[in-house]
């Protein structure tokens, strides 16, 4: 706000008006003496009180406009952002499409639908099919995520119970679980009450969790799926479900990095284990929609454990 000139003519006033003022001075002789001066003459007052005005009135032009150089680079970041998440929404989207029909093709292929194979060929017919879905799971992740990104996320809750997500997610990966060589342990408390859930995002959570504990666990490593009752932060009952292996573990200073989106601990081109970094951010992502949370637990070469709480809800309360 910058100073009007009536505030200036009144600065100069008061100025005039300043009363003198008494000082005490001691006589050679020890007696006090009393003296009357006035400050310093008005038009040395006012200019000093220009100049303070002249300095602060520029100082304000000067953070209006860093304000409104830092609107426009946000809104410029913003319309950036949006940009940058349709095309990922739009690729993701015209990559499924094709990306399925090779599957489909390798899959008639390797059933000899039209005609049989040598061992050989069926072996690289698998490794198409293989790589093929890994590619298009990747790509679901990046069209989830722009979904997630522009706030088109929702779930749509039915009534089912914990086993049934349990044994759809063995089935789905038991080709990969077939060719592993890890022990598996699957503990489910009995008489679990029915969840009222998104069926598919909890079903994409384990999975993704199962299938990351895979991917870092040795051969002859063990797996684990424990499910049972517990408590949220908030003391509400809440359905708890651990996944957790003997792999090699991750660092303390890594137990929030891994849920960033696009994040990895070990980002050189030369990792072990790749993606795109989504996986687990959308699991929490997934997780929280449900008002629920998910955390790790782990140390460097003692193995991971990942937990998640889903609270219980009637379908009454939707």
């Amino acid at each position: 706000m910058r100073t009007p000139e009536g505030g200036r003519t009144a600065l100069r006033a008061c100025a005039y008006a300043l009363p003198s003022v008494p000082q005490i001075t001691n006589r050679p002789d020890g007696a006090a003496s009393r003296a009357y001066c006035r400050p310093a003459g008005p038009n040395a007052k006012i200019s000093a009180m220009d100049a303070q005005v002249v300095d602060l009135e520029q100082r304000i032009a000067e953070l209006e406009e860093a304000n409104l150089d830092a609107a426009r680079t946000i809104a410029e970041l913003r319309n950036q952002d949006a940009l940058k998440t349709q095309f990922l929404a739009n690729i993701s989207h015209d990559l499924r499409t094709p990306l399925t029909a090779m599957i489909t093709h390798a899959e008639i292929l390797r059933d000899g639908i039209l005609g049989p194979l040598t061992d050989r060929q069926h072996e690289s017919v698998e490794g198409i099919i293989g790589g093929g879905r890994q590619l298009l799971a990747m790509v679901g992740e990046i069209l989830t995520y722009a979904r997630g990104a522009a706030g088109q996320l929702a779930c749509v809750r039915s009534e089912f119970t914990v086993q049934e997500v349990i044994d759809q997610v063995r089935a789905l990966s038991e080709p990969l679980i077939a060719r592993r060589t890890h022990e598996w342990d699957f503990r489910i408390e009995q008489e679990l009450p029915v969840l009222y859930a998104d069926r598919e995002k909890i079903a994409h959570v384990l999975a993704n969790l199962l299938g990351n504990a895979m991917d870092f666990t040795p051969p002859g490593g063990r797996i684990w799926v424990h499910v049972g009752m517990s408590e949220d932060e908030r003391g509400r009952p809440a359905l708890r479900i651990e996944v957790g292996d003997t792999g090699i573990g991750i660092a303390r200073e890594h137990h929030e990095l891994i849920f960033r989106e696009f994040a990895q601990v070990d980002a050189s081109a030369s990792r072990r284990h790749h993606g795109t970094g989504l996986g687990l951010a959308i699991a929490r992502k997934f997780v929280e929609l449900h008002d629920g949370r998910l955390w790790v637990e782990s140390e460097p070469g003692r193995g991971s454990r990942f937990f998640f709480t889903i609270p219980l809800r009637a379908r009454r309360d939707a």
